[in-house]
């Protein structure tokens, strides 16, 4: 697989990664033994980077990539903190940040955590000096190797680029989601920071897998979240609403290769775009993993094609979350 280098952590890692939101809870049931057969399957397919987060089942889905990288070198480990308190900017302090990565330490069992996000935090934390230095302090504890954000944002994106020590801006990027190519890529890539594009596929819709007819299970967020009701409404369909979302998909099917799925084109569209990184598409089985994984096999899409995905953009769903996010 092709590999992109993180430049400020020295690592390079498979541009198609796997986030592991679905390993921990709020996509259904997983069980612990097909997380693993998953992990596997994206680690055999070339699969270095694996994205987590504290609150993911709190703390399932880290102990779970725990457990798997003890027996398995090469891998790069990205988590995440913040979501597990009260969304107050005066949390994020030096000391709860030294709480949460020792919880995250233990969990993923390592002295030093590969890379730790700010999990969506408050707006002010993303202009707060203090953040910034607090998180500096633990690169110089050896508790993180390396620190970056994750935004609901554009405009918190470019607050953290802007701060020397930011090494990754994790942003919803995907043919739903496209206000990041204006500004926000352009500047991470002139700073040196990497891009880790996540809800890759907008929850699912852009597997081309689900009509008006599917149904989620209650312990599904897209279910349970689908006007904002447990966290920002722009993690569920990237905000897009539903039917809207079903009929870009029916018009974006055509611009599908012959050897692709429309899964793997959604991908495929993301590693097109100058300055990503890395995509990190979750999984909740051993033949998503390897799915997700081939879109990095597939050519670069035409131009035309490109452009084909802009005008279904513009005319059904910019109009609902460019100005949003």
């Amino acid at each position: 697989m092709e590999k992109r280098s993180f430049a400020k952590t020295g690592r390079s890692v498979g541009v198609v990664g796997l986030g592991a939101w679905q390993l921990g809870a709020d996509w259904g049931a997983v069980t612990e033994a097909d997380a693993h057969a998953t992990l596997q399957a994206a680690a055999d397919a070339g699969v270095t980077f694996f994205d987590t987060a504290d609150v993911y089942g709190d703390g399932r889905s880290e102990q779970i990539i725990g457990s798997f990288i003890k027996d398995h070198a090469g891998i790069t480990v990205a988590t995440k903190m913040g979501r597990r308190v009260p969304q107050d900017p005066s949390a994020y302090t030096l000391d709860n940040f030294r709480a949460w990565t020792d919880r995250s330490r233990a969990n993923l069992g390592v002295e030093t955590l590969d890379l730790v996000q700010l999990h969506c935090p408050p707006t002010p934390v993303f202009s707060t000096d203090a953040v910034y230095d607090a998180l500096d302090v633990l690169m110089q504890e050896k508790r993180i190797a390396a620190y970056g954000v994750s935004v609901e944002k554009a405009d918190e994106a470019l607050a953290a680029i802007a701060r020397p020590g930011t090494a990754s801006v994790q942003i919803i990027l995907n043919a739903f989601r496209l206000k990041p190519l204006e500004r926000v890529l352009p500047e991470a890539a002139a700073a040196g920071v990497g891009i880790i594009a996540r809800v890759p596929l907008a929850s699912g819709l852009l597997s081309g897998r689900y009509d008006q007819s599917t149904t989620f299970a209650a312990d599904d967020h897209r279910n349970y979240n689908r006007h904002g009701e447990a966290f920002d409404v722009g993690e569920t369909f990237s905000g897009v609403d539903y039917a809207t979302g079903l009929e870009a998909v029916r018009r974006l099917r055509p611009l599908v290769p012959p050897d692709a799925t429309m899964a793997q084109f959604a991908l495929r569209w993301i590693l097109d775009q100058s300055g990503v990184t890395v995509v990190i598409p979750g999984a909740r089985n051993p033949q998503q993993a390897r799915g997700n994984a081939a879109a990095a096999e597939l050519a670069p899409l035409p131009a035309t094609t490109l452009d084909a995905v802009r005008a279904v953009y513009d005319e059904l769903i910019g109009p609902q979350v460019h100005d949003k996010w």
